[in-house]
């Protein structure tokens, strides 16, 4: 992966991060004040299952 390609993903995962706080920005307070009730071994499951599918679409796409 060249470069390029890693600063390319790093700005489609920022505009796609800003998209909801845009779009809706109460809808996103809500689902913020959500996330904080949840436990931080919750908070761990997410993130592990969201660096899998992410990891699955990088080596789909390659």
């Amino acid at each position: 992966m060249s470069s390029d390609s890693l600063w390319l993903a790093l700005g489609l995962m920022l505009v796609m991060e800003g998209l909801l706080p845009f779009a809706s920005p109460a809808q996103w307070r809500q689902l913020f004040a959500r996330l904080m009730a949840l436990t931080d071994g919750q908070i761990r499951f997410i993130g592990l299952l969201s660096m899998l599918a992410g990891i699955a679409l990088l080596l789909a796409l390659s």
